[in-house]
């Protein structure tokens, strides 16, 4: 018998605290109750270490995050949704809803963003999409394939904490379909076969889109644009007035970029996200803007997500616009 052995075995290592919420100002509690209960904000994903000491408890690496940070997000008094990025490259089960619909109180509402294999009438000459560089994508505006593969995940999923989903469409040439009116009759028909149900919710980066003609398809279906402050795209108030024979049944924003900045660029010069390395009261200003107007007189909901590339630190970016918004609604 070892000497160890008289005193019994060693207690095994304390566990690693599970990453918590980070304490919040009375000042942001009060600031959430002035805010109108039909808005969402958030931010673009969740799992960012340099968020912490104003989301996050304690410093945690990425991948932890990514597993356990959510509960401790969605206890943040401002964010009521979060955008989910990852299922833009490669669809989730239902299972993987189904545990972040079980991470996040009841008034929490996802923005999921649709796999973008329905988005693509071409792969891109990009190192990730490997031998199908170039070549066209057979699930393309697949309706069939949506249904199956998209939509009923999130909704077998998440529920009824199901907000948008979103078809975004990069930038990209139609002339195969016909030019863009050609699009916007394939998104047409794309539209009308999906299962009724879910809010679904169109991003066009294509500017030569937004007017009428992309209105009355979403009109049509009971769909919503996507404005979206992105690249070369008009500001938000712009993409509204282009849009404005829609009456929508939501508003849905997501603040993306800063004009003439691409996402690598403005990714090494603003991380870690732990500041408002650019701050944008324009936008910032626009967007509050829309909000109020929108929600004025109604209970329709709108959510807005920011990205970390839009001042430096969407957490922070939502704190400001919070405070525009029930400037504003005051």
């Amino acid at each position: 018998m070892s000497q160890l052995d008289l005193f019994g075995a060693p207690p095994p290592p304390p566990a690693t605290p599970k990453v918590g919420p980070a304490p919040q100002a009375p000042e942001l509690h009060a600031l959430a109750g002035r805010l109108p209960p039909q808005l969402h904000l958030g931010t673009s994903s969740w799992s960012f270490p340099g968020w912490a000491g104003f989301v996050w408890d304690r410093e945690a690496s990425e991948a932890v995050l990514a597993k356990e940070g959510l509960s401790a997000y969605a206890q943040h008094p401002l964010f009521r949704t979060v955008g989910v990025d990852r299922t833009y490259y490669a669809p989730v089960t239902a299972d993987v809803f189904r545990r972040y619909a079980e991470a996040t109180p009841s008034h929490f509402k996802f923005l999921v963003k649709a796999a973008e294999a329905c988005a693509l009438a071409r792969f891109p000459h990009h190192p990730r999409y490997g031998a199908q560089r170039g070549q066209e994508n057979p699930r393309f505006l697949d309706a069939a394939w949506a249904t199956d593969a998209v939509v009923q995940p999130f909704v077998e999923g998440l529920g009824d904490k199901g907000g948008p989903l979103v078809f975004q469409f990069p930038p990209q040439e139609w002339a195969r379909l016909g030019g863009e009116q050609g699009f916007l009759g394939h998104l047409d028909r794309f539209l009308g076969a999906l299962p009724r149900g879910p809010l679904y919710a169109v991003e066009v980066r294509n500017p030569g889109l937004l007017g009428p003609d992309l209105a009355a398809v979403l009109q049509l279906h009971g769909a919503v644009p996507v404005l979206s402050a992105w690249g070369n795209l008009p500001d938000v108030t712009r993409q509204a007035g282009l849009l404005s024979a829609l009456e929508r049944q939501a508003l849905v924003v997501r603040w993306m970029l800063p004009p003439g900045v691409t996402y690598e660029e403005a990714k090494s010069q603003f991380e870690p996200f732990s500041r408002l390395a650019e701050p944008d009261p324009g936008t910032r200003g626009r967007i509050a803007d829309l909000v109020r107007a929108f929600a004025q007189g109604n209970a329709r909901p709108a959510w807005v997500i920011v990205n970390n590339k839009a001042e430096g630190s969407s957490p922070l970016s939502v704190v400001e616009l919070a405070r525009e918004v029930a400037r504003e609604a005051g």
